[in-house]
């Protein structure tokens, strides 16, 4: 089966895709996945089918990261940046879209994958990095962290749906007017009942041992197969990392993955503060920041990127900005977490992880100072609770097959879409 998955956002976002996408090729199927165009090296490497889509996700991480908690402020951040190059990333996915019998889309194309799939009459799927779009009184919208459990979280859903909504479609009209060609004539939503079309399956990439299942979930509509993750067999790591893991006790792994931050100069400072306070060893993975002003020691290696699945069972603890897939990488390696959130859904992992007696209660970066940075990390150093449920969690999460069960739900609704619907 032809199938175009449709992605954009950070590495965190890109990463399950690919991961689906190679599985779906060693299944049999015949994958295209199309995203920006700084990801184009990941899928060759894995001789993914790829497909370029304009802009730079660089930039709505720094948009993103300088709006802070604010939730409207996030939206505009993220709908400015896309209007911007709407026109351009509609073209390219038709390109991509082309001899397609199936589309699987993220987040950023939650309305527009499904609206090209219901214009080119196969079916879709809906895949998300952090639960959204799925009512429950068991835990709050993802942008709303802090709100408490029970009606006030089962709102807060249905208020992030319609911001989502009407905050992403307002430039339809004037798109389609502009570019009639390429924008769906028709804006759709992809989890109502529409005429005899089928509801869109949901699927939520995260673990089931993570993320408790909401009894207001329809088992045949929302699914919670486990992480999709991308598992390099091969991969090598540079010698300069082995020499420093053999030259001392594991470190302690910092990552920010894509995160763009304008205070980053004063978050690195204070990172190498608790770090030298409470004597520990570390590997720091610069990501999208590139090289740091960090202080080089014998006790402090910085590279800009690592294997996730690699390095962090070698490390005895993780220090992370809670991002969906550092997240899960961090509990699958079975050591203490140590959140500390930008903006968007990583306050609500950071909490998640403190729930689960993983790590300590999530600092805000905004909150952050060197000494609770230290009190934290030594929490999670000392504390053989939180080691020992961080081992426990680890084990459950290895043993699932995110991305297997996707796939059995990827053919089982191509057959189900076939038959009994008129589409």
């Amino acid at each position: 089966m032809h199938i175009t998955l449709l992605t954009y956002g950070s590495q965190g976002d890109f990463q399950p895709f690919l991961a689906l996408a190679l599985g779906l090729q060693q299944a049999g199927h015949e994958p295209r996945l199309a995203g920006p165009e700084r990801y184009a090296g990941q899928a060759d490497q894995f001789k993914v089918p790829f497909s370029v889509l304009a802009g730079d996700p660089a930039e709505i991480s720094r948009r993103f990261n300088d709006a802070g908690g604010n939730p409207l402020g996030m939206i505009r951040s993220i709908r400015d940046y896309v209007y911007d190059i709407a026109p351009q990333v509609t073209r390219d996915a038709r390109v991509a879209l082309a001899g397609a019998e199936m589309v699987i889309h993220s987040f950023l194309f939650t309305t527009g994958g499904h609206s090209f799939a219901r214009e080119l009459g196969i079916p879709d799927i809906s895949v998300q990095t952090f639960p959204m779009f799925a009512p429950t009184r068991l835990f709050p919208n993802v942008a709303l962290a802090w709100l408490p459990a029970g009606p006030l979280s089962y709102f807060s859903h249905w208020l992030a749906t319609r911001v989502f909504w009407y905050g992403g479609n307002t430039g339809q009209p004037k798109f389609t007017r502009s570019h009639p060609q390429d924008f769906p004539a028709e804006l759709s939503w992809p989890f109502k009942q529409s005429g005899t079309r089928p509801i869109t399956p949901l699927v939520i990439a995260c673990s089931p041992s993570v993320l408790p299942l909401p009894p207001e979930w329809n088992s045949a509509q929302i699914h919670l197969p486990g992480y999709f993750f991308l598992d390099e067999p091969d991969y090598q790591p540079p010698k300069q990392l082995t020499d420093f893991l053999q030259a001392g006790g594991p470190p302690v792994c910092i990552s920010f993955g894509s995160m763009l931050h304008r205070d980053a100069g004063r978050i690195r400072q204070m990172l190498q503060e608790a770090l030298e306070h409470n004597g520990s060893r570390a590997v720091f993975l610069s990501g999208w920041e590139g090289g740091t002003d960090l202080e080089v020691s014998e006790n402090l290696l910085e590279l800009e990127s690592a294997s996730h699945a690699w390095l962090l069972p070698r490390c005895k603890a993780v220090i992370h900005h809670g991002g969906a897939g550092t997240t899960g990488a961090g509990l699958r390696a079975g050591i203490p977490n140590i959140v500390l959130p930008f903006a968007g859904d990583q306050a609500f992992w950071g909490k998640r992880v403190a729930a689960l007696g993983a790590g300590p209660a999530p600092i805000p970066v905004g909150h952050l100072t060197a000494q609770a940075l230290s009190t934290a990390l030594q929490e999670a150093l000392t504390d053989e609770g939180i080691q020992e449920k961080a081992a426990r969690i680890g084990e459950k999460i290895r043993t699932e097959l995110g991305v297997g069960e996707t796939i059995r739900l990827v053919e089982c609704w191509a057959e189900q879409f076939k038959s009994p619907f008129t589409v």
